[in-house]
């Protein structure tokens, strides 16, 4: 199968898909989404990215190691580690003096 014809049938399906799931008009869908996303969930799973680089077919490991700067689940845990226990998770809301001194200046 080619390219061309992969994309085809991929775009055929989706169209088909979106008669039970309207989102997916508003979403890119394409091969290389399909190959991204696989390559992720492969990383998740088994946190090797040997694993990911030999899926993928890439020749050098470096050519994979942009999984591992995407993965946003590495991020998240980076920045919860960061934040010290002691502050709470919220949203911040300024006290009426502060709002009223910063418009009078």
């Amino acid at each position: 199968m080619t390219r061309t014809g992969f994309a085809y049938l991929l775009r055929k399906h989706v169209h088909t898909a979106t008669h039970q799931c309207p989102t997916l008009l508003h979403k890119r869908v394409s091969p290389h989404v399909l190959r991204h996303t696989a390559a992720m969930l492969i990383l998740q799973a088994t946190g090797d990215i040997r694993k990911v680089s030999l899926w993928l077919g890439h020749s050098d490991i470096q050519t994979t190691e942009i999984y591992l700067r995407a993965d946003p689940t590495e991020k998240l845990d980076a920045m919860n580690a960061v934040v010290p226990p002691a502050l709470k998770k919220g949203h911040f809301r300024a006290p009426d003096k502060l709002i009223a001194s910063l418009r009078g200046a």
